[in-house]
């Protein structure tokens, strides 16, 4: 098996696994923890009659409803990801609401979208875990139309970011194989450097690209942090393979190291990313 198919089998069982299944249970915690990204990016889709949007890797929903909802009857969303637990709950939710947006379960980085089918693409955090990041991008090239609009957002580095590495930090003294994250691999912090992120774009075939920092001020309950940090992420992985009493003592340790981010009954962080856009040139 070659690294790509590798890398693609590896990507696939995580978000078909225990991790998606994590994620829609934590679905109406993380709507609300990430409701500033999704506001910020449906401001920038064109309210106008007959827009076309495609949401990459749109897990449960939240955003590709929310901007089918801005563009009414006579535009439409599309959403895909390579989850089917997570494609699962979002067609449930569109259809209690009742909301007009379509759910396609498949890998971005290889299906067939297009040709030029989309007026934008978005994504909130679903674009760094391509294993090809420039295939995967020419083929969201392919899919919008000339002059169609990419925007995303994505995660600047740990180190800027401390609220998302402080979990496993703690835990690595009692879980030595927790797995390291490492720079440029497909995961949360693959597109920290926007050098990089200019290359990918530009080999794709995208121009006019701005990459802009943002820093957004996030909340999370008090009363929802274990269940956050004991459910999701590198941790969340790990710690279901741990006895009894290790498990109780990473939860003390971990818990008591985010202290530093509790008010009150509320956890608060600042969240640094990348707000990405570009736009499908036609030359």
């Amino acid at each position: 098996m070659d690294a790509t198919r590798k890398t693609d089998d590896e990507q696939a069982a995580r978000w078909n696994g225990p991790a998606a299944h994590a994620w829609v249970e934590a679905q109406p915690v993380l709507d609300e923890l990430l409701r500033p990204f999704e506001d910020l990016l449906v401001e920038e889709v064109s309210a106008e009659s007959g827009g076309h949007v495609l949401d990459v890797g749109c897990g449960t929903g939240s955003t590709t409803l929310a901007v089918a909802r801005r563009l009414g009857p006579a535009g439409s969303c599309v959403g895909i990801d390579i989850s089917e637990p997570m494609i699962a709950a979002a067609r449930a939710r569109a259809e209690r609401e009742g909301t007009r947006a379509e759910f396609i379960c498949a890998d971005a980085q290889d299906e067939p979208l297009g040709p030029a089918a989309f007026d934008a693409i978005i994504s909130r955090f679903g674009v760094m875990f391509f294993n090809d990041s420039v295939r995967a991008f020419s083929n969201l090239r392919r899919a919008a139309k000339d002059e169609g609009e990419l925007r995303f957002l994505v995660w600047r580095g740990p180190a800027e970011n401390p609220f998302m590495t402080t979990a496993e930090r703690a835990a690595a003294p009692f879980l030595p194989n927790l797995p390291a994250r490492r720079p440029d691999e497909p995961g949360q912090f693959a597109f920290a450097d926007p050098d990089r992120i200019e290359r990918i774009l530009a080999e794709s075939g995208w121009a006019g690209i701005d990459i802009r920092p943002i820093d957004v001020a996030c909340t999370l309950p008090e009363r929802e942090l274990v269940g956050y940090f004991t459910r999701l992420g590198p941790l969340g992985l790990v710690l279901r393979e741990a006895d009894e009493q290790t498990r109780a003592q990473i939860i003390e340790t971990v818990r008591a190291a985010f202290d530093r981010f509790v008010q009150g009954t509320e956890v608060r962080f600042t969240a640094a990313c990348w707000m990405v856009g570009a736009r499908a040139s036609s030359t």
